[in-house]
């Protein structure tokens, strides 16, 4: 798994992201390292158990599956293309702008936007695994999708998913102690609290979600391999299989919310001792200067929580609204998050917006 070693954050002792690599890294460098190095991890073991399945390309006749955006509203794919490719550059742009801004302005080398930094690495490792694929689609009538790159694409879509939900709850009790216990949140928001963070989010759940995958690609499919859906998500790849998929349905329903919940419960309790500790205070302005510091958080939270909300309102909902609806909105809630976080903090965060200014000024 991750090496002993750990990053180096601005005055920290001398130590590594991995034991053979020689070399000191930022935050976000190590942020990525750690990513990339669990993911790589994760990845090999997915392939580990897979390989060993007794159900593989030795019994299922499916090698490739054929992803079918919109089922009975094709025609909309055209003019999906133009919004879904502008919305996806934007974010792309913007994430990779707030990275390198955080990078090269040294006065931005601080806990609160590290966290901000593994959002925007999530976000862009969540936009390049679904949203190149859409395209292809779109343009190009590319419908065929790999039994592995499926099945990858799955593990990725809601691993990562729950990786930001818990980011988000990190960025809560950041937030939290700065507030309610701004003398001691130096001595609690270290860089190293982030380094452990970064590998309890990864950790956690990379491993609650790796069964997710492997339990689908145990199955046995024999009722075709037309998936009605722009992605591999595991309720419409499952549902091609003639095997018993409600343990595979329960596992990532269980899951999901055991995890999702609770992230949102601890968002909820911070906020709450939040805005207690601020209703405390009496001295003019103190209060509001207080919130402003969460305030770009809070929005982040709150539309990440109504987009995945609707979702799952509209998925249960299924029977009395298109099939087609809840697929748009699959799409638009792996790409219109991705697109507007970065873009929230840099208008909000004076020391943010001042960072991007000076990086447009050097080029």
């Amino acid at each position: 798994m991750i090496g002993p070693g750990l990053c180096v954050f601005g005055e920290m002792p001398k130590r590594f992201c991995g034991s053979g690599i020689q070399k000191e890294y930022s935050g976000v460098e190590c942020c990525g390292f750690l990513l990339l190095k669990q993911g790589l991890w994760i990845f090999n073991l997915y392939r580990a158990l897979y390989m060993a399945s007794p159900s593989n390309y030795s019994t299922a006749p499916v090698s490739e599956f054929l992803l079918i955006c919109f089922p009975n509203y094709q025609s909309w794919q055209h003019w999906l293309s133009l919004p879904l490719s502008l919305l996806f550059l934007l974010a792309m742009g913007a994430n990779a702008t707030l990275l390198l801004t955080i990078q090269l302005e040294a006065s931005l080398h601080e806990p609160m936007y590290y966290l901000l930094s593994l959002l925007s690495l999530l976000d862009i490792v969540l936009c390049l695994t679904v949203i190149p694929k859409v395209l292809a689609i779109f343009w190009f009538d590319l419908r065929s999708i790999s039994f592995s790159a499926c099945f990858l694409q799955m593990f990725i879509m809601n691993c990562f998913l729950a990786m930001e939900s818990c980011t988000f709850m990190v960025m809560a009790y950041d937030r939290y102690v700065a507030i309610c216990h701004p003398l001691r949140y130096p001595s609690i928001i270290t860089d190293r609290f982030v380094v452990r963070a970064t590998i309890f989010v990864v950790a956690r759940n990379g491993l609650f979600f790796l069964p997710v995958p492997v339990l689908s690609s145990r199955l046995r499919y024999c009722a075709g391999n037309i998936i009605k859906n722009c992605i591999c998500t595991n309720l419409s790849v499952s549902k091609l299989s003639c095997d018993d998929i409600t343990f595979n349905r329960l596992y990532q329903f269980v899951a999901g919310w055991t995890l999702l919940g609770s992230d949102l419960i601890l968002i909820v309790l911070s906020y709450s001792f939040i805005l207690k500790a601020v209703l405390r205070i009496k001295a003019e302005g103190a209060a509001a200067k207080a919130l402003s510091t969460c305030g770009s958080h809070f929005i982040l939270i709150l539309f990440f929580s109504t987009v995945l909300l609707v979702l799952v309102i509209t998925n249960l909902a299924r029977k009395r609204i298109p099939p087609d609806v809840p697929i748009l909105l699959n799409i638009l809630h792996h790409l219109i998050p991705p697109a507007l976080n970065p873009i929230v903090y840099g208008v909000r965060t004076k020391e943010i917006k001042q960072g991007i200014q000076k990086l447009l000024r050097r080029l």
